[in-house]
């Protein structure tokens, strides 16, 4: 993380006098420090003969132990023997996610790179060019992908099917271009839309593979351009250049081969990372030798390579690779091989995107779809059984009946009658005619009219001032727009705890030294082990410190970057006591100790792991000592502590370690030991060999450093406090008063969590507290059936208390369990005991859980309920969760971007969840479930319409209305006011939906889409198209009025009908919304008029002549008001005298809420675990 603190370098050898000076103490004074990075002193390194440079490697890229991105996984090796089922509980859950690097690399997962011999490289098995494409489509593919993934959607493929159907001269019932026209329009649209999207990353791809890289050929630095560069080719990058490709590292300009580079276009963290070349290739100037490295993957945080370079065999590790989009910084140049190119390099492998989501509510409608296709088939069916019985009776007289089928007059003098093709095939005919006609009963529009109305929903989303986040300069991101509407009906909130309800900005609070709480104390700060404790801080880390020039030429400044805030807050932390990193390489370091700078080699690190839990130094003084600093959780460092310690010492920092704990404070604990020559001998060569292995080398370093990592003096522990974001406390609020179920599920000490949980009132004093911590499987069985007993007797008590006339509110229960019991609960029989037990809790608190064990528990809720989950998180080790969960939301935070990238939706705070799900979830809940009911309701009238019709017509599937108007009714007639009205209409305000936030449980339970509402909807359907055809029908019975005037009345009736119940139900009027809604019964006008006006279509000049009838207006004013009727009265019993909460509260908006109730306080509806479906 790069510091916003900086260090002035000026001298000061006091100590503040007491550990709150963050406040007042950010700056540290030493004499002016020379910019030199190596053989800067003269400082004496004992074993710098027995080292070469592998040993001296040390990967500063590496997660400190406080650092949540420890428990990063990008590349998951689920199962050593092969594929099997994700085990979300088994006790490997905290190393499951091995990186590559921790892997063996066999002969046949590797690819051999020639260095600077491209055609040798490529002779054998031509590698991937460095040409870039993340464009889908080109000028020839375009129209046969786009068209093959536009066909995935079933009710496309059912349209196709009816146009073609409507070619066959038999079943002709209209026009052959006019059939085709919904189709294609929805096709074109999409299709534009697609292209757009497509032209803009060509766009991009260009500016990309155009770009130039320096190269060497024939001894000499030339440009080419990123797509020409090749694997094999050595390159050199300049400072502040990016990386082309996936390169290793050769050589740098700084003398230990240090290379500094930022990852903020990889994974969105802009701290300083730290690479390295190797010493054997470092400074040469002619490159040669072979890499043997593994195929290409995507896991950006491993390599496992090895070189052979003049007969020597070279270990190669992450620390070794830079990857593409990574730029170098504070290093003037670097050379390096290139190993991936293009397409096989880790960014690119890496640029998926969003993952691909269903809405829940679009799966519910698939079962109305499904019902209309049974009524559809329903209505085919009477049609064509009708059609039979009518052909048995009048089967002597068909070859009379002119209306039955129409004579051919096409050749002059010769009349040829209509051919019959037998009752079978006729009643067959009839009854695909039938589903021609009656096509539009399944919606083809709604599903482009959903997209539209999502497209729209994301931009208000994404322009709502309220998640603006002013810290990050960033606005809320809508990465899938296919869920808008899903965030209106979540029923259970996973969340990370640190850098999510909390800021991920560490400072230091509290330490415990040689059994010494110095918060509560006022001795000072003095002895050997302080000193120790303190030097163990400024040491034992991967801090990088960089020099700031200022405007004064003899005043410096040195800021901290590193991979982890926590090892910031402790680098300033020992700064302040007087231990001042201001320098590393990959060799040594600089501390400055009060004003004297002294110079330690770096004999070894052994990097934090999610088994140990612990990371440790190796240093060599200048008095020839070695002494190892080893710090880490206190699970892992207790376990290790030399069994001749003073046992006193050792509890009194448990217990400041449990005080800190309990004060919402990460702990720490730091230990040390001193190596004698022949210990370290012994560590060196196990050393030298594991980090030159070439198979199982993670495996041999986490071997090897256990013989150091172990009789270890306690020095003492550390508290770093990260404070809880700005509104976490009442954001958790609002979402439990919406029946909202928060847990969270976090990485740090029970204590701690616990202590979090109280400061942001996800738990309450009144709440009735369940812990397990089972250490094995029979312990957690037994807790847990313990704990079910007692929930059953608190559920139970607070029934008796309610039938008692009691308080009516049950007794809270929140559930808090650690990853060692979750451990042996997932993935057995107890998972179901667990489920049963958190069902029953108001809050579960997850101590000490692993990434896996994250996804494991959320799909515990997700697999045994149908309620709606949502993940939110910000690291690396929440992507699994995220991914996993009905909806995933990533805070764009301290942690890079890797949530953010696997997430749904992005945010830069975890209270701008209540705006987004109380707001932008409602609104887009209510908008889509009747925006599904309306488009139901508008075909299925038009349909009935032409049924009632077909009764009429001898079963012949004759149609009154044009050809041309059914057509166009479901794109001009009636498609835009839906889809405004879905983007722009409120039930509600901004302001009553974040005061009552009882309201958010309309979608709960399904208030706005759910059987009973299609089912109502379907009878008001029904009744509407029976009064807009037989009142016209026997109005004009007697008449001599012909088809088509009847057929314009029917259309003027349907469209105006339609538009009318869409505007009764339309709560906020904007301007566009009336443009749309009077502008579409316009345009339906115009259009009828033009049609009728051309006098190659039938019904010419038809409208004309009824429409100078009064008839004609009395009757399609009276089928109007019939026809709504019904509902507006059904509608205002219902809102009169049984309104729900919504339209109490609306009510409330028009009158004002002082005028409601004096206190403000609206009684809402209790919320319902059992929502109508």
């Amino acid at each position: 993380m790069g510091s916003k603190r900086q260090l002035l370098m000026t001298p000061s050898t006091t100590p503040p006098p007491n550990n709150n000076y963050q406040q007042d103490l950010r700056t540290t004074i030493i004499p002016e420090l020379p910019k030199s990075k190596s053989g800067s002193s003269n400082a004496f390194n004992p074993f710098e003969n027995s080292l070469n440079s592998s040993s001296r490697k040390s990967s500063m890229s590496i997660h400190s132990s406080g650092s949540k991105s420890n428990n990063s996984i990008h590349e998951v090796s689920l199962s050593r023997s092969g594929s099997k089922p994700v085990r979300y509980g088994s006790k490997g859950a905290d190393s499951e996610g091995l990186s590559t690097s921790q892997k063996e690399l066999r002969d046949e997962d590797a690819r051999l790179v020639y260095i600077n011999d491209p055609l040798k490289t490529n002779e054998a098995f031509e590698f991937a060019g460095n040409s870039i494409r993340s464009a889908k489509y080109s000028l020839l593919t375009f129209i046969p992908r786009n068209l093959f993934e536009q066909f995935h959607r079933v009710a496309y493929v059912y349209f196709l099917i009816i146009a073609i159907l409507n070619q066959l001269p038999q079943l002709a019932v209209f026009g052959r271009g006019v059939s085709i026209l919904p189709l294609a329009f929805v096709l074109f649209v999409t299709a534009v839309k697609d292209a757009y999207e497509d032209w803009r990353r060509h766009k991009s791809d260009r500016v990309e593979n155009n770009r130039l890289a320096s190269v060497l050929v024939d001894g000499k630095f030339v440009e080419k351009k990123w797509r020409d560069v090749r694997v094999g080719e050595v390159m050199r990058i300049k400072a502040n250049e990016t990386i082309p490709c996936d390169i290793v590292l050769l050589s740098t300009s700084d003398p230990t081969g240090v290379a500094y580079v930022q990852t903020i276009n990889l994974d969105g963290e802009s701290n300083l990372k730290t690479r390295y070349a190797k010493q054997e290739t470092h400074g040469k100037e002619a490159f040669g030798g072979v890499i043997k490295c593994e195929k290409p993957n995507r896991n950006i945080y491993g390599f496992l390579a090895n070189m052979e370079v003049d007969g020597k065999k070279l270990s190669l590790g992450s620390s070794n690779i830079v990857l593409r989009g990574c730029e170098l910084k504070n290093t003037s140049w670097a050379v390096g091989v290139a190993v991936y190119c293009g397409s096989e390099t880790k960014a690119m492998l890496n640029s998926s995107g969003a993952p691909s989501k269903r809405s829940r509510l679009e799966t519910r409608m698939n079962f109305e779809i499904i019902l209309l296709s049974f009524f559809l088939v329903a209505l085919c069916t009477v049609t064509s059984v009708c059609a039979a019985v009518w052909l048995k009776r009048h089967k002597d007289e068909l070859g009379l009946l002119p209306y039955y089928r129409k004579l051919d007059f096409s050749e002059p003098g010769e009349v040829d009658s209509y051919e019959y093709y037998g009752w079978g095939l006729e009643v067959f005919f009839t009854f695909l005619m039938s589903v021609i006609v009656f096509q539009v009963m399944i919606p083809i529009a709604l599903y482009i009219s959903m997209e539209l109305v999502r497209v729209g929903q994301a931009y208000f989303m994404s322009q709502d001032n309220r998640m603006y986040d002013e810290a990050t300069k960033s606005r809320f991101q809508c990465r899938a727009l296919n869920i808008n509407e899903d965030l209106g009906q979540v029923k259970y909130v996973f969340s990370d705890k640190t850098g999510t309800l909390t800021q991920n900005k560490m400072e230091f609070q509290c330490a415990s030294i040689w059994g010494v709480d110095y918060n509560f104390t006022k001795d000072s700060m003095e002895g050997e082990q302080v000193e120790h404790s303190v030097e163990a801080l400024a040491t034992c880390n991967t801090i990088v410190p960089l020099v700031v020039d200022t405007p004064d030429p003899d005043v410096k400044l040195i800021d901290y970057q590193g991979e982890s805030p926590d090892e910031q807050a402790l680098a300033y932390a020992a700064a302040a006591y007087g231990f001042m990193l201001i320098e590393r390489t990959s060799g040594h370091i600089v501390i400055d100790i009060h004003g004297e700078r002294q110079k330690f080699n770096v004999l070894g690190l052994h990097e934090f792991d999610s088994d140990r839990k612990r990371m440790s130094v190796i240093l060599g003084y200048p008095d020839n000592s070695v002494k190892v600093f080893v710090k880490g959780a206190d699970t892992s460092m207790l376990s290790v502590i030399d069994k001749s310690f003073n046992r006193d010492f050792v509890r009194a920092t448990e217990a400041h370690l449990h005080s800190y704990s309990s004060m919402g404070l990460r702990t720490l604990v730091i230990g040390m030991r001193d190596l004698n020559a022949s210990e370290f001998e012994q560590w060196h060569t196990s050393f030298e060999a594991a980090s030159t292995a070439v198979f199982g080398r993670a495996a041999m370093l986490r071997k090897v450093s256990s013989t150091v990592e172990n009789n270890l003096s306690i020095l003492g522990a550390s508290a770093i406090e990260d404070k809880l974001q700005q509104g976490v406390p009442e954001s958790i609020e609002s979402l439990r008063i919406a029946g909202i179920k928060v847990w969270v599920l976090t990485g740090d000490k029970q204590e701690t969590a616990i202590s979090i949980g109280y400061s942001s009132k996800l738990l309450t004093s009144n709440m009735t507290q369940i812990i397990i911590n089972g250490k094995n499987i029979e312990a957690c069985k037994k807790s847990l059936q313990d704990a079910l007993v007692m929930s059953k007797k608190l559920i139970s008590a607070s029934g008796v208390a309610n039938n008692a006339g009691g308080s009516s509110d049950a007794t809270p229960v929140a559930l808090i369990i650690d990853g060692t019991s979750l451990v042996h609960i997932l993935d057995s029989e107890l998972e179901e005991q667990l489920f049963e037990l958190a069902s029953r809790c108001s809050v579960v608190l997850c101590c000490r859980v692993a990434p896996l064990q994250k996804a494991g528990i959320v799909a515990l809720v997700k697999n045994r309920t149908s309620d709606m989950t949502l993940a939110i998180g910000d690291g690396a080790n929440d992507v699994s969760m995220i991914q996993m969960a009905d909806v995933g939301v990533g805070i764009s935070g301290q942690e890079g971007r890797q949530a953010v990238m696997a997430s749904d939706f992005a945010m830069g705070q975890f209270r701008f969840l209540v705006p987004l799900l109380l707001i932008h979830g409602h609104w887009n809940y209510q908008r889509l479930g009747y925006m599904i009911l309306y488009n139901f309701y508008r075909n299925a009238v038009l349909v009935l319409v032409l049924f009632w019709y077909v009764l009429f017509t001898a079963f012949t599937l004759t149609t009154a209305i044009n050809e041309w108007s059914t057509t166009l009714y479901s794109i001009v007639y009636s498609s835009l006011p839906t889809i405004i009205v879905g983007i722009l209409d409120k039930d509600l305000g901004k302001r009553t939906l974040l005061k009552y936030p009882q309201l958010y449980g309309a979608g709960q339970r399904h208030e706005a889409y759910n059987k009973k509402l299609f089912v109502l909807t379907m009878l008001d359907t029904l009744w509407q198209s029976m009064v807009i055809f037989w009142a016209p029908l026997f109005a004009y019975w007697s008449s001599t009025v012909d088809v088509a005037s009847i057929g314009d009345l029917w259309t003027f009736g349907v469209v105006i009908l339609v538009n009318l119940h869409l505007a009764m139900d339309v709560i906020r009027w904007y301007w566009v919304t009336h443009v749309v809604i009077w502008g579409s019964i316009v345009a339906t006008f115009i259009s009828v008029m033009i049609i009728d006006a051309v006098p190659n279509l039938p019904g010419y000049w038809a409208f004309y002549h009824a429409a100078g009838t009064r008839l004609f207006w009395l009757l399609l004013l009276g089928i109007v008001i019939a026809a709504l009727l019904p509902r507006l009265v059904v509608k205002f019993v219902y809102q009169y005298y049984f309104p729900n909460d919504i339209q109490i509260c609306r009510e409330a908006e028009k009158i004002g809420y002082e005028r409601v109730v004096e206190s403000g306080q609206i009684e809402m509806l209790p919320i319902s675990n059992n929502p109508p479906r």
